[in-house]
Formats: structure tokens, sequence, C-alpha cells
């Protein structure tokens, strides 16, 4: 029995679907520091365009993860786009602001802004307005929101396993395998109609969230061993330092996961990862539910994301931001009443 996926349809915009029916040279963009959400949205818009006969180049400024190279597609990656191209559309994917790109939007802010574009994405902080954007905060992932749109677009799931298993990889990162509350019916129906099409569901949470190498447990443990708690457990913290990855032979993309950790603190309204990034520092939020808004907090320090789960970059050394972030957690737990 095929999964029917049509009473979720309306939620595409028809321009968002034109635009991807029209065009010919798509720039498919993901954000820095890319994740399996990101990677699986961007490779599906990647096969999409390419169904239709078009083109596409898939950027991400940096390298993608080992992590995710089980998804096919990922070699395929550039870190600019080609300068001999001659690109009508440009596809973000997954990016709460277009800064989210990283670097490679301020190399060639010319063609970025000169394009006509596209943006899916599911972060409640995105604030694009524009005809071509499509920002649905209740989507567990914007792989969901991409699947959706294979679909709208006349094309069967099942015809392609590579997609289906791509865009399962986002959702499964961005559910925890199911586990957060962001996952809705419409992202269970997504799900099932994914597994009908082939996505390998137990295999992809077997590499995402069961299997690890020995040096990344070892990050974990440093890391682990460093936590912090305040004010009878409400608010706990660890920090990621520079000094941990080269003890350990990790890369940043190792830490993946800890922070979830953290927000397994009993007693925790939020649960803070620091991670140093020279003289700035990376921060990862998560939060229970009717608590805290982890987006409130985080936009205190320019960042965004979900109410559960947010991030900001903080222009501040890590001790500092230690400090900083800290005391507006702090104030914000204890202001939440159970």
């Amino acid at each position: 029995m095929t999964v029917d996926l049509s009473p979720y349809l309306s939620a595409v915009p028809e321009a968002v679907v034109e635009r991807i029916r029209g065009a010919r040279r798509v720039l498919a963009v993901s954000h820095e520091n890319p994740d399996a959400d990101t990677v699986g949205a961007t490779l599906g818009v990647v096969r999409m365009v390419e169904r239709l006969g078009g083109r596409v180049d898939p950027v991400c400024t940096d390298p993608v993860p080992p992590l995710y190279d089980f998804i096919e597609g990922v070699d395929r990656f550039r870190t600019d786009p080609d300068p001999a191209e001659d690109y009508d559309l440009l596809v973000l994917s997954d990016c709460a602001t277009p800064e989210r790109v990283g670097a490679v939007g301020e190399r060639h802010r010319e063609l970025f802004e000169r394009l006509p574009r596209v943006v899916i994405d599911h972060h409640a902080s995105n604030a694009a307005l524009a005809e071509g954007d499509w920002i649905d905060p209740d989507a567990a992932a914007t792989c969901e929101m991409v699947a959706l749109l294979v679909t709208c677009l006349g094309m069967p799931l099942g015809s392609d396993r590579a997609l289906a298993t791509a865009l399962m990889a986002g959702i499964v990162m961005d559910t925890a395998t199911f586990a957060h509350p962001n996952a809705t019916p419409r992202t269970l129906a997504v799900s099932a109609a994914l597994v009908e099409a082939g996505a390998p569901l137990s295999d992809i949470s077997r590499r995402l969230y069961r299997s690890k190498p020995e040096n990344q447990l070892r990050l974990f443990g440093r890391v682990l061993d460093r936590l912090t708690s305040f004010d009878e457990g409400r608010v706990v913290a660890s920090t990621l330092l520079d000094a941990d990855l080269a003890a350990t032979g990790t890369q940043p993309p190792h830490s993946e996961g800890i922070i979830d950790l953290l927000a397994q603190a009993e007693h925790a309204e939020v649960a803070i990862l620091f991670k140093e990034a020279g003289e700035t520092t990376r921060i990862s939020v998560r939060t229970k539910p009717g608590g805290v808004d982890a987006t409130v907090l985080t936009g205190l320090f320019g960042g965004g994301g979900h109410a559960r789960a947010a991030g900001a970059t903080v222009s501040l050394p890590v001790d500092q931001a230690r400090d900083a972030v800290l005391a507006e957690a702090r104030k914000a737990a204890a202001a939440v009443a159970r």
C-alpha cells in the first residue's frame, strides 16, 4: 500500500514549485558546518532538478563530514560555485539566515544577491518573507519539506532510493530518531513514505546515533567530564575546547550529539554546550518542553533555531561567553514554574 502524502501537499507554496520547475541551472547551497538535514535537503534539490532536466551544483563552504559518506552524492559538493556557469536560481536549504551559508556567501555576495532564490527551511527564527521563501517551523526537518516538494512536482519517491535515503537521514538527525517532540503525524507519514521508497531507516539510525569511532567517544568523555550544573541542576553546561579536538584527533563535526547527552540531565531546564572557535564561541542550547524558549535565549546573542533546540555564535572568547550566556540562562530557567 502506497503512503498517501496528498493531504499535506497544500503546504508547499506554488511559487516554490514553479521556480524549481522552471530552473535550468541551479546553485543549491547548504549551511556551513553541515549536518545531515542540510546535506540531505541540498542533495534532494539536486536530484529533483536533475529529474526535471536541469543541472545543479551543490555547494557547502565547509567539507561534508565523513559521517555522511553513506549518503549518495556527498562527493559532488563544491566549496564555491562554478565561475564558468550561468546560474538562474539559488536554492538555500536549512539556512535560518542568509549568513548561515558561511564564507562562501561573502566570497560570492554579488552572485547570491543577484540570483532569484528559493529558501526551504524549518527554523522558527527564519524571517525570510520573499516570494520564493518557504519557512515551515512545524516541519521537523528541512528534508521533510523537500520530500513534500518532490511529491508536489509529481515525482514518485519510490523511483529514487538514493533520494529517499538522503531525506530520511535529515529527518533522523533532526528528530534524534523520532525522540524529539518535533516529530509530528506529518513527519511520520513522510518518513513512512521514504521507508516505503527504500530508505534504510535502521541503518541510517545506526550510522548517525549508534556508531561512533573510538576517538569520538574519547572526545565525548572529555566534554562530559567537564559538566557543571547550576541552581540545583536547572541549568547544565559543558565546554568543548580546541585542545580537546587536538588531544583526541577529532574534528568539530565529531562533537555532534554531545549537546543531546547534556540535555538528558534529569532536572535541567536548559542545557548548553560551549564550543571554542578562536576569538568567538559557538553555543548549542536544548530546553525542556513547556519551559525556556531556546530561540529567545540564543536570540539575545544573535542566534536562533527552534523553541527546544537553538544555537548562536557569540563574539567573545569561550570563558567570557560562558559567563554572559549562563547568566541569561539561569534567569530564564528560574522563571519556569512547574
